[in-house]
Formats: structure tokens, C-alpha cells, sequence
């Protein structure tokens, strides 16, 4: 048997996450429209749990079920409540990432990159409500995505943080510069989806002890 056949829930994911752009046109609401947000990532999660063999394993579950969660509360409560479930699975993706560090000094290299690029962060969109909870976020995204590339999770990890990255940037970008541009709005659900889906794909796999092959 394949070890890296795709699984029912994991293509059932695939399709409730690849399916949810078709609202950016069906514009669809209420409570059907959420759970068809949360849908995807979620059931990453429930398939990564599923799949997990030790405790790492369980963590990629749970930072995949905090990004499910923040995709909801970003509709039921707006980006701040939204945003601490995104941090904190941020947070929590950047201890399980730095645990499997490539370099011993990850640690002390990655932090200050995403202190770099929050205060970028601050600096470039100033002008939003709020730019300080901004910097701060942007730091956990930062720590996120450095520590995705330092570690031995493989190649897909990096790609996917790398992904969810820009799809965050081009949020902040489509409430300030490219206010009223569709391109941040085309962008932002696939390059965030296909990061998640990267990066339950690749770390299950290479925490499993098997090749995660893309």
C-alpha cells in the first residue's frame, strides 16, 4: 500500500477548502457560508490527529484546528478575536517547528527575524486602525513562517508557511494600499489554503518518519 496515498478525509478537506473560493462570487452568508469556511482546515486537522503516531504529531493537529477556529471567528467576531486563534496556533507551530530546528542557533536567529518584519509590518500600514496589534501579530506570523524554514519538516512546511505568509499580507494590503483592488481578494483564500493544506501534508508525513511526497 501507498503510505502517501491521498486519504478520504484528507481529499475531503481538499474539496471543502478548494470549493469555499466559489464564495468570493456566490458571496453566500450566515451560518451555512461559516462552517463551509472552516470546513477545510478543519478537517486537516481532524486528519492530521488521525494520523499522528507521537506527540508532535498531535501538536500539527492542534495548529491546524486553531487555524480552523480563527477562520471562524474572523466571520463571527472580526479580525481581533480572529487573529489571537491564528497567533496562537502561530505560536504554537513555531515551538514544534523550532523543536525540529536544521540549525542549533534556530533559535536564536528566527526571533529576530520576525521582530524585523513586524516592525516592517508597523512601519508600512501605520495608517490601519490598531498597526500596534498589527505589529504584533505580524510577529507571530514572522516567527511562524522563519521557523518553517529552519527546520527539517521538508520542503512542503516551508512553502505552505510561506504561503500563509502572503496570503496574510495581502489582507493587510487589501485594507490599506490595494483598497479596492479584486487581486488581494482573488489571492488571499487560495494562497492561505493551499499553505494550510502544504503544511498538514508535509509535516504528518516527515513526522510519521516517512517521505512526504508532493
Amino acid at each position: 500500500m501507498d503510505r502517501n496515498r491521498i486519504e478520504p478525509l484528507f481529499a475531503a478537506a481538499i474539496i471543502a477548502g478548494a470549493s469555499y473560493y466559489a464564495n468570493y462570487w456566490l458571496e453566500a452568508g450566515g451560518v451555512a457560508a461559516i462552517v463551509w469556511k472552516g470546513l477545510g482546515v478543519g478537517l486537516l486537522a481532524l486528519w492530521a490527529r488521525g494520523k499522528a503516531v507521537n506527540q508532535d504529531g498531535r501538536i500539527i493537529g492542534a495548529v491546524l484546528a486553531l487555524g480552523a477556529l480563527g477562520d471562524v471567528l474572523l466571520e463571527l467576531h472580526g479580525f481581533t478575536i480572529g487573529g489571537v486563534a491564528f497567533m496562537a496556533g502561530h505560536l504554537l507551530a513555531s515551538y514544534l517547528y523550532l523543536r525540529h530546528r536544521r540549525l542549533p542557533a534556530a533559535n536564536w536567529i528566527a526571533p529576530p527575524i520576525a521582530a524585523g518584519v513586524a516592525v516592517l509590518a508597523w512601519y508600512l500600514f501605520a495608517t490601519l486602525p490598531n498597526p500596534e496589534l498589527l505589529g504584533v501579530y505580524v510577529f507571530g506570523l514572522a516567527l511562524m513562517t522563519a521557523s518553517a524554514m529552519l527546520s527539517r519538516l521538508g520542503a512542503l512546511v516551508a512553502a505552505g508557511a510561506l504561503l500563509f505568509f502572503a496570503s496574510d499580507w495581502l489582507i493587510f494590503l487589501r485594507m490599506g494600499p490595494l483598497a479596492g483592488s479584486p487581486i488581494p481578494q482573488l489571492l488571499v483564500w487560495p494562497t492561505y489554503f493551499a499553505g494550510q493544506a502544504l503544511i498538514a501534508w508535509g509535516a504528518v508525513h516527515v513526522l510519521r518518519g516517512e517521505k512526504a511526497i508532493a
